[in-house]
């Protein structure tokens, strides 16, 4: 029997604390979780990209997902019925990310959103202190605002089930945990 498993994408503007989330709710429920490409290939090839570069970013994000997925399904066992899988940022963030910086997406990102399933969107919200690092770029919090703002709109324009993550970092966990809880 394959297993089930159940897929959350952690979203939001840079600096909100997606990757910690990922990483805490991968070891609570003993299990595993997909680290943002965007980082590793800009950390490879430089912070100053192209629009072109955002398809291929894309493309890295779904199979380093792809990749997490099968391994999940190798090593879970038959008895256990239900697992989950925790996202660092999917497409809809390079989506935003596009349409902000270019003011455009790709067509193949879009059409790979439409058809890319998930079963909880948990949406970090800009509350926590900007973090300064080599790869992010927007540190002002009217853009930091108007961001979070998008990524809330784009949420409200699906029908995944999706809360915001607020407050410190122990609070964003315990809100997680109740939301993962809740699609179990």
């Amino acid at each position: 029997m394959k297993q089930q498993i159940k897929k959350i994408v952690v979203i939001g503007p840079e600096s909100t604390g997606k990757s910690m989330l990922c990483e805490q709710l991968a070891a609570h429920y003993n299990t595993m979780w997909v680290k943002e490409y965007a980082r590793e290939y800009l950390l490879e090839h430089g912070a100053d990209y192209a629009f072109d570069d955002l398809y291929t970013i894309a493309q890295g994000q779904l199979l380093n997902e792809e990749k997490v997925i099968e391994q999940l399904q190798k090593i879970s066992s038959a008895e256990k019925k239900e697992t989950f899988l925790f996202i660092d940022t999917d497409l809809i963030v390079i989506k935003v990310w596009s349409e902000f910086v270019f003011n455009k997406c790709d067509n193949r990102i879009l059409t790979e959103i439409s058809k890319r399933k998930y079963d909880l969107y948990l949406l970090c919200n800009i509350d926590l202190p900007w973090v300064k690092d080599e790869l992010r770029e927007y540190p002002d919090i009217e853009v930091r605002k108007k961001l979070f703002h998008y990524y809330h709109e784009v949420l409200t324009e699906q029908k995944v089930p999706w809360i915001i993550i607020s407050g410190n970092y122990e609070e964003r966990l315990a809100h997680a945990l109740k939301a993962v809880n809740k699609i179990s």
